[in-house]
């Protein structure tokens, strides 16, 4: 097979970098751009690996989406749990902050021991309650409205409107 010759201008560290490989095959610099050409030029060497690529991008897609989806899920929670808390929590009178203040500190050990629980194993919350939802009331999602119970307990009432505390007693 005849050979065509070509000149090349290289970049001084990329001319360090091809001079010291080549050194490393015997000076076989001929070899070696022809080599890395036909990789280039010729991308259908490596049978399958496109197939292998796009497959695990196609994973890693699931999976950041998986992700999304929690952490718009745990925000959204967040969110509307802390506006709710923020709304019907009354303050405390004096006499009463600091007992709540101790049992707040108690609370917040076990719910960071439950989370630690939680994170080690491989059961996460959020799946258990949207396969529940999906299982129990699969039209949930589809027929809540923003807010609906809060704007319901706003509606003006015959009687006293009983105040909430959250289910948390005090004592």
């Amino acid at each position: 097979m005849s050979k065509k010759r070509y000149t090349l201008y290289l970049s001084r560290p990329l001319a360090r970098k091809f001079d010291l490989v080549a050194q490393q095959r015997n000076g076989a610099k001929s070899a070696l751009v022809e080599e890395a050409l036909r990789a280039s030029l010729e991308p259908r060497q490596h049978e399958g690996l496109e197939d292998a690529l796009a497959r695990r991008l196609n994973e890693v897609s699931k999976a950041l989406a998986t992700v999304k989806r929690d952490v718009a899920i745990a925000t959204e929670t967040l969110a509307l749990f802390v506006r709710y808390f923020l709304t019907i929590t009354p303050p405390l009178p004096e006499s009463e902050q600091e007992p709540a203040r101790l049992l707040g500190k108690e609370r917040f050990h076990v719910f960071v021991a439950q989370i630690g629980r939680r994170l080690a194993g491989d059961h996460r919350l959020v799946s258990e309650v949207l396969e529940s939802i999906a299982q129990n009331e699969p039209d949930l999602f589809a027929t809540a409205s923003d807010d609906a119970p809060l704007k319901n307990r706003g509606a003006p009432r015959n009687g006293p409107t009983p105040v909430s505390n959250g289910g948390q007693s005090h004592g």
